[in-house]
This record gives C-alpha cells, sequence and structure tokens, in this order.
C-alpha cells in the first residue's frame, strides 16, 4: 500500500497551437506561483481547452486507489463497478517518462510520451523529484 500520487498542481493556459495536427493541440502553461512550465499534447476532440483556462494536472505511478501497483493489469482491465482513481478526472493517459534534462539553476525538465501525445515540464527539482523513468499516468480536470 503506498500513494500512487507522483505530482499535483493547477496550471493557467496561456496559449495553445493547433496548427500542426487536425485533433491535437499543444497547451502551453504555468503554474499559479510560476515555478512551473508545461507543454502538453492534447486530443481536443476529447478534451476541449482554450487560453485562459485553468487546469489541474496530476501525474499518477498508479489509478488503485489504496495505491497498489497495476502488476500488469492495465487501466483497461478494470472491472465493472470497480472504482479508480480516473473515475474523478476528466482527460486520463497512460505512458512513461522518457528522458530527464538539467535545467538552469535549481530546475529540472521532464518529458514523457503518451502514445506520441508528449508532456514537457520544467520546474524545481524538489518538487519534480519524485518522477523516475517509469509508467506513468497523466489525470486531467479543469
Amino acid at each position: 500500500m503506498g500513494d500512487s500520487q507522483l505530482f499535483l498542481d493547477t496550471f493557467s493556459i496561456a496559449s495553445l497551437n493547433a496548427e500542426k495536427y487536425d485533433r491535437v493541440s499543444r497547451i502551453f502553461g504555468h503554474t499559479e506561483n510560476g515555478d512551473t512550465e508545461l507543454h502538453l499534447d492534447v486530443n481536443t476532440e476529447l478534451y476541449p481547452i482554450a487560453e485562459g483556462e485553468r487546469i489541474q494536472l496530476m501525474l499518477a505511478s498508479t489509478l488503485n486507489l489504496d495505491g497498489t501497483r497495476d502488476d500488469g493489469k492495465g487501466w483497461r482491465d478494470v472491472g465493472r463497478g470497480e472504482q479508480s482513481l480516473a473515475d474523478t478526472w476528466d482527460y486520463v493517459c497512460h505512458g512513461k517518462i522518457y528522458r530527464f534534462q538539467e535545467g538552469d539553476e535549481e530546475n529540472i525538465k521532464v518529458f514523457i510520451s503518451f502514445g506520441g501525445l508528449l508532456l514537457y515540464m520544467q520546474g524545481p527539482y524538489k518538487k519534480l523529484t519524485p518522477l523516475r523513468i517509469d509508467y506513468v499516468y497523466l489525470l486531467v480536470k479543469k
């Protein structure tokens, strides 16, 4: 039993770019205190989002409410009536943290791929410390 939450914060969407793909926009945002920057590809057909909105974003190691590992059981294998972390969020993706890069001063850069939809975050090392090269869930709600 453990805590599945690796990262949680609220971001303000500063801008978005929908020019490259039909149903995908790259959103750019920052936390309320401005210490963490976000670039995220979102399927806007499934989850419409606009400039100026605020979103809550969480990265989690599992969708199990008790924090236990998935043990090879994917999010699609959740049985009917079985509760999961995804039930309280609007947009959920599964992906892999594949790279870290040193940033300026006390910052670190994190790169995550969700089947080709990318997430790039830059923020304080202390805030992003729980992240490791591993599989994670992205959960977003407004």
